[in-house]
């Protein structure tokens, strides 16, 4: 047991826990069973960018070790793995068996654990969905001690979909069967487009979304006026094996996704600031095509450029950043549109962002995707900041929206009671299987949850 200083990826709020690797399932119910008034909570890669895997004055239990494959079916595309293993790895494992994914999101150094826990999204959620859709069965320890075997259909569908999305409030995920898809290759067929305005990309994405599986947009967060909200679209589906030239075909399934560098170290002041975010805008819109069909890209082009770069969010300083992401429903267009006046308005400027059209919602009650415009912006902190997200947050209320808990790292318990009506069914399930309240988060107690 080591007391560690930690953040989200974020870097801001950091806390002290005492952390522990168990290596056994004895070790976790033991874990559980000495857990004291601060209580205990999982932790993998520490991508969530806020505090749901912090616990200040507890007990934080790193499952990485728990990365093991445990069984593949290539037959019926699925595979049982351990929770803490990350998606990185899981994938490198899988694509030379001709196998996918359904759902990944924008980074792969996160563990399945921590997918389930935030049922992550992906591109691809108009047409798959999110994490949780694609999970056959969990094994989950309560903190009673006992192993349940969950499954959407199972005995108890309950506590699985309030596990899917749960933060890890409702117990310790310790194994996870996947439904997987079936590929030709690791490539994908892209087509990229820019547009002047907020106005045109909104329109480009309703009537051409529906043609491609996976689709996402970056745009300009710091023009404002005709200029609001230009963007780079970039749409595509899996390559099969006749879309590859023939030098690619022989490594058709091959990983290619190699990491160029890493940051060393935290500068001393932020390297995100008005003047370099705004010249990254305008160099990142106008380096894109203006329209290019079919291009071949490759995992890392495609999905996780920033994957590419190591340690990236130490660019951002000793204050860190926070990555606000919320959705509203698909006839908000307006208050969308006022979201992203506010933010270009505003003088704090984001270099990502991240605009995706969501498709239908999950049956989990804490899952943050619902039909309709998401946006994430990465906002260096600096004073104001605080007042602005504010405002946002009471716009995305108005509006029928939420924030997605695995960004957030400030939203008060009466805002999110708003943004997520079923949250009191999420809480009654937590209270059968933790009456104690033995799992505990920086986030569930600044959360009232």
């Amino acid at each position: 047991m080591t007391r560690t200083t930690l953040t989200g990826w974020g870097g801001t709020s950091p806390t002290v826990s005492q952390v522990e690797q168990p290596r056994q399932l004895d070790d976790l119910r033991s874990a559980i069973a000495q857990a004291g008034s601060r209580g205990v909570i999982t932790r993998g890669l520490g991508r969530s960018y806020g505090d749901p895997a912090q616990n200040a004055g507890g007990t934080v239990l790193d499952l990485t070790g728990w990365n093991g494959i445990l069984d593949v079916d290539t037959r019926a595309r699925s595979v049982r793995v351990q929770a803490g293993i990350s998606l990185d790895r899981l994938l490198r494992a899988m694509l030379p068996l001709g196998l996918w994914l359904p759902v990944v999101p924008g980074t792969r150094q996160v563990t399945v654990g921590g997918a389930i826990a935030a049922d992550v999204h992906g591109k691809n959620h108009h047409v798959d969905g999110s994490f949780g859709h694609h999970l056959l069965s969990i094994e989950l320890l309560v903190p009673s001690g006992d192993v349940l075997t969950l499954s959407p259909s199972g005995d108890d569908p309950e506590l699985f979909w309030a596990t899917v999305g749960g933060m890890g409030l409702t117990g310790i995920v310790l194994e996870a069967t996947i439904q997987l898809k079936r590929v030709q290759t690791s490539y994908f067929l892209v087509d990229t487009e820019r547009t002047p305005d907020l106005g045109t990309l909104l329109d480009r994405l309703v009537t051409g979304d529906a043609a491609y599986d996976y689709s996402v947009a970056w745009f300009d967060t710091s023009t404002t006026g005709s200029s609001l909200g230009r963007s780079v679209i970039t749409r595509g589906n899996s390559a099969r094996l006749d879309d590859l030239d023939p030098d690619l075909r022989s490594r058709a399934l091959e990983f290619a996704a190699p990491q160029r560098g890493r940051v060393p170290v935290r500068p001393p002041i932020s390297m995100v600031n008005r003047v370099s975010a705004k010249a990254f805008n305008a160099l990142w819109y106008a380096k894109a095509p203006r329209h290019r069909t079919g291009e071949v890209q490759d995992i890392t082009q495609f999905f996780h450029p920033l994957d590419v770069v190591g340690d990236w969010n130490r660019l951002y300083g000793p204050r860190g950043f926070c990555q606000y992401q919320f959705v509203v429903p698909d006839a908000e267009v307006a208050a969308f549109t006022e979201a992203v006046e506010r933010i270009a308005a505003s003088g704090h400027v984001s270099s990502l962002n991240v605009l995706k059209r969501f498709g239908e919602a999950s049956p989990a009650p804490l899952s943050f995707p619902v039909p309709g415009w998401t946006l994430a912006v990465d906002l260096p902190v600096r004073p104001g900041l605080g007042a602005l997200l504010d405002h946002l947050d009471a716009l995305v209320v108005e509006a029928g929206g939420r924030v997605y808990l695995a960004k957030d790292s400030r939203t008060t318990p009466t805002t999110l009671r708003q943004m997520y009506p079923r949250l009191d069914e999420f809480l009654a399930v937590r209270h059968r299987v933790d009456p104690h309240g033995v799992l505990r988060s920086d986030l569930s107690r600044r959360l009232d949850l």
